[in-house]
């Protein structure tokens, strides 16, 4: 599903959209989408997904430390939540009244705002 002329596919999800985890580990628990990776169709959400992480010693944690960090998860397990009554929802494309095309959640046909 690539676009005809460049290589990096049109993702439904952008960053800064609250999103809800459809399957998987964390199926059920939703976030903001704090980055969004389009070749690889993965996307880091808030409170999802959460890894632990060993790191080596350095200055900051002469002995090293554990730490808990949010892995990307694909953006086929992810779904919108709709703005107007927060369950999730598909995402269509149309153009509004200026003639620009923007994403609108099906549910309650009113635009996504980013």
């Amino acid at each position: 599903m690539r676009r005809k002329h460049n290589l990096i596919p049109k993702l439904h999800i952008k960053k800064g959209d609250n999103v809800k985890v459809i399957s998987g580990d964390s199926k059920g628990k939703s976030g903001r989408v704090i980055e969004i990776f389009p070749e690889k169709r993965k996307a880091t959400v808030e409170g999802v997904n959460i890894i632990t992480k060993h790191t080596k010693p350095n200055t900051e944690n002469p002995q090293g430390a554990i730490i808990k960090v949010e892995a990307p998860v694909h953006i086929s397990n992810l779904m919108i939540l709709d703005p107007k009554g927060g369950v999730p929802t598909r995402v269509g494309r149309r153009l509004n009244k200026e003639g620009k095309l923007v994403r609108y959640a099906v549910k309650s046909k009113e635009e996504i705002k980013k």
